[in-house]
């Protein structure tokens, strides 16, 4: 529902419910979580599409998809589960995804509660098609990390790389975090976990309903101030985490 009131930062509360709600551990939370994230976001990018503010001829998308899907597939697998320990101090697998996530958080939650106030972008640009690719591939290296869509990064990232307007920098980035997160779940998580698809496709299911009542209450509420109070939260949510991680260890 928020991402339908808003437009985006839904997916950010995806992992604490698998985690905290569901009990499911660092790994499958974080792949449920790229399944309905990129569920919902495929709605959000066909509407966009509609609208004709997806440039589907970006090269930004490709090296976040081969990122997202080799993290997904490879790197996470092999994470240990104590990643670093020196006599009473350690950093656990759960600790490093869910710390990293909680710190991705504090970001996003800037970029709510940041003023209407948009991106401009610069016309006339030439593609740096190196960096757009490094900066793919680090943003897809993320996602697959701790299983949100990171759009609040996409977004910034193709305007000033690109020199898109803000209206078809988000269309574009919902089409990228779904691939993005669809491709990494099935190429990756679908490949190495037990997937409970049951619970899995019921949650998704209300999760898009949520999502088209999100789209059409949005018609009525007042976005700006609703991605306020959104971003306050998040900046607690964030707090809870870091809380439960590493305080009460």
């Amino acid at each position: 529902m928020i991402f339908g009131l808003i437009g985006a930062g839904g997916s950010i509360l995806a992992v604490p419910v698998f985690a905290y709600l569901f009990g499911y551990d660092e790994k499958t939370a974080t792949a449920y979580s790229l399944f309905v994230v990129g569920s919902t976001a495929v709605v959000g990018a066909f509407r966009q599409h509609i609208k004709q503010y997806v440039h589907w001829k970006l090269v930004f998308g490709l090296p976040a998809v081969i990122a997202v899907s080799l993290t997904r597939r490879f790197l996470i697998p092999a994470l240990p589960e104590i990643i670093f320990q020196w006599e009473q101090i350690f950093l656990s697998r759960c600790m490093f995804i869910f710390g990293l996530f909680a710190a991705l958080m504090i970001p996003t939650a800037m970029h709510m509660l940041r003023s209407s106030k948009q991106l401009v972008a610069t016309t006339g640009k030439n593609l740096n098609i190196p960096l757009i690719f490094v900066q793919g591939s680090f943003i897809g290296g993320l996602t697959g990390l701790v299983g949100v869509g990171g759009g609040f990064l996409i977004i910034p990232a193709l305007i000033y790389l690109t020199g898109i307007d803000m209206k078809s920098a988000v269309g574009t980035s919902m089409a990228i975090i779904a691939f993005n997160a669809l491709i990494g779940f099935f190429l990756g998580d679908a490949m190495t976990l037990t997937v409970e698809w049951s619970f899995l496709t019921g949650f998704t299911a209300v999760a898009l309903v949520g999502l088209l009542i999100g789209i059409y209450l949005s018609n009525f509420v007042n976005a700006l101030r609703l991605k306020m109070v959104f971003g306050c939260f998040v900046l607690l949510m964030a707090c809870f985490i870091f809380i439960m991680e590493f305080v009460l260890v």
